[in-house]
């Protein structure tokens, strides 16, 4: 088949704008192209996979990528749904060049197959933000603020333009105060975004598309039918080849712990991690690493089975308060209280792990979070640091802007009240990042300002926060799970390019797991398709391609050369906490201990620990550093 990727490309500063062919062979989708296109100009591109409006499920994902401004390197964020509308612009991949004089909306429309409208619509963010501009004074009116209120804005000025569907991104404050700034969209439904928030969160591509292009929200849609794949026959004679089930089928068992998993009792990502989680579950800024097992799972059963999980199952589960990203799909994973949409990580790390145990008080978090358009993971991570750093007295309150203490004290603890209390601390500190107050000023990255504070106070606070170093400035908090691989040395961290299995590893084999799962993960991104589908979509995707196009071997050639591209520029920088050196230390005593792990290697590490952790540490980084090179060492 002679096809090819189309790419426009734009420059928000006069407006100009082309169109760029690209032969599938060459690239192959988001990724690849985003890291040719990247290194090229420095651009913010956002696109679809070559499957994106077919039949397979999870295969409009919207893909964006770019050099990030909070990890310093090569990036890949995503949302669900998102690239079903995308599709209907006839187009792959939209790439941002140049800056807008003054922050505007970026609209985006095509009709019936012909040309492409562009426009830039500048805007007074501030007001938007603040709900000053009514955006919707039949709906949401005022009520809405941050990145909702700019969604809204964007939807309601432009929505009457488009003939079909049509969908909106857009930013919060956190965008334009730090680096770790998100993107957020939702499904349109009578004019109207819905409460099923999808984000790009991971990486500050929202701060990258404020700060360096000048666009605010993108408004997209359009009216073209390009030929899809949509032989059902054909996908379910490939799966019927490879698993003897169909298709519909097929998806269905792999998305079971998305939507109900029986044996759990729960579903999604919150409901059925939280179920599992037991002794292994962390809170308090990690500070629960350090306890003894009984010490974590007293602490599970009783604030979270008996009070956190409750709550969730009996308001989301029972209720079956479920949809999907806004494309047809059988996960149905996006778990809903009202307009709160609930997944793991961001009730996690703005959750327990800010000492938060209920769901009335995550929710305003949460909410306020999503409403200032931060990476809730990030912002968990950042918030529980501050906290930890108050309640240890290595920093004051007025330090910080804000009026009072955390609540951290297990013993006793008020799920409700304490909780609350907790929220509302949570809440002073965004707005003391947002407003820059006091000493907080995280406008060049959480390390840049934790070093200023041991200038200022002669205090290593870094030490009290666990994140992931890339290069001098890059920073990321890690995926909410107590596993060496989410701090691994890896060229993008943050999401889930590394193996990140509860199980003990020598550091070198779990290197080249984290290689492996890396060259996996980028085999679906850049076919466009969503992580959950991934028990079959990781072997089926390259087939799919292979029978589609006739391009299966050099498509995952073209995997392994991305992969290969994006760990040139790995610029891993080891642990700089000792919080995350204990964090390792504590994984590998629990494994011995708890798990009945005597293999003489783990039991090797775990005596260099105890001699040196420091020393055990660096050896421990660099022999994971070492498994990764290695497997992904450029042969091409």
């Amino acid at each position: 088949m002679n096809a090819s990727q189309k790419v426009l490309f734009i420059d928000p500063a006069t407006g100009f704008y082309r169109v760029r062919r690209y032969k599938v062979g060459d690239y192959f989708g988001p990724i690849d192209l985003g890291v040719h296109i990247s290194g090229r100009t420095m651009s913010l591109n956002f696109g679809v996979g070559l499957f994106a409006g077919s039949i397979l499920p999870g295969s409009n994902r919207l893909f964006i990528t770019g050099f990030s401004p909070c990890w310093r390197s090569f990036f890949v964020s995503s949302m669900g749904g998102a690239g079903l509308v995308f599709d209907n612009l006839g187009l792959n991949l939209v790439s941002l060049v140049g800056k807008a004089p003054v922050p505007s909306i970026l609209y985006l429309n095509r009709q019936h197959g012909e040309e492409i409208e562009v426009e830039l619509l500048p805007v007074d963010l501030n007001a938007i933000w603040r709900g000053a501009e009514c955006a919707d004074p039949d709906g949401h009116g005022g009520s809405r603020l941050g990145s909702y209120a700019l969604m809204d804005y964007a939807l309601a000025h432009f929505g009457p333009r488009y003939e079909g569907e049509y969908r909106a991104l857009a930013v919060g404050p956190a965008a334009a105060s730090t680096d770790f700034g998100a993107i957020l969209s939702a499904p349109v439904q009578g004019g109207k975004a819905t409460a099923v928030d999808t984000w790009a969160g991971r990486g500050g591509l929202g701060s990258k598309m404020l700060q360096e292009h000048g666009i605010a929200a993108v408004i997209y849609g359009g009216t073209v039918v390009d030929e899809d794949f949509r032989d059902r026959k054909v996908a379910d004679e490939w799966f019927e080849a490879k698993y003897e089930q169909k298709l519909a089928v097929k998806d269905f068992e792999a998305t079971t712990k998305y939507r109900f998993d029986p044996k759990f009792e729960t579903g999604g990502t919150l409901g059925v991690n939280y179920a599992s989680l037991g002794g292994r579950m962390i809170a308090f800024n990690y500070r629960t690493t350090t306890w003894t097992e009984a010490e974590r799972k007293a602490m599970h059963k009783r604030l979270i089975v008996d009070h956190y999980l409750k709550q969730f199952n009996a308001e989301t589960i029972a209720t079956k308060s479920q949809a999907t990203c806004g494309e047809p799909c059988s996960a149905v994973c996006k778990k809903l209280r009202g307009d709160f949409k609930k997944d793991y990580e961001p009730y996690q790390a703005l959750g327990p792990l800010c000492g938060i145990f209920d769901q009335r008080a995550a929710e305003k978090l949460n909410r306020a979070a999503d409403s200032g358009g931060f990476d809730a993971i990030s912002l968990g991570g950042v918030l529980s640091w501050m906290m930890d750093c108050i309640d240890s007295g290595e920093l004051e309150p007025a330090d910080l802007g804000v009026t009072r203490k955390p609540r951290w004290t297990v013993e006793g603890f008020d799920a409700v009240a304490d909780s609350e209390h907790n929220a509302e601390l949570g809440l002073e500190l965004i707005d003391s990042i947002l407003e820059k107050k006091a000493l907080v000023d995280l406008s060049e990255g959480t390390r840049k300002w934790g070093r200023s504070i041991k200038r200022e106070k002669g205090r290593r606070i870094l030490d009290r926060f666990v994140y992931t170093a890339n290069g001098r400035r890059g920073w990321m908090v890690p995926n909410q799970y107590w596993t060496p691989g989410v701090l691994a040395p890896m060229a993008i961290m943050g999401k889930y390019y590394m193996h990140y299995g509860t199980e003990f590893l020598p550091p070198r084999e779990l290197g080249r797991l984290c290689a492996e799962r890396l060259r996996k993960e980028l085999g679906m991104d850049n076919a466009g398709l969503c992580r959950f589908h991934r028990a079959w979509g990781e072997e089926m995707m390259a087939e799919a391609i292979g029978s589609v196009y006739g391009l299966k071997d050099r498509y995952l050639a073209s995997v392994a050369i991305a992969a290969s591209r994006i760990n040139s520029r790995n610029a891993a920088v080891f642990w700089e906490s000792a919080k995350n050196i204990e964090f390792i230390r504590t994984f590998l005593i629990r494994r011995r201990d708890v798990d009945g792990d005597a293999g003489p290697v783990l039991a090797s590490w775990i005596a260099r620990f105890e001699t040196d952790a420091a020393e055990a540490a660096f050896d421990y980084w660099f022999e994971m550093r070492k498994g990764i090179d290695e497997s992904l060492r450029d042969f091409f």
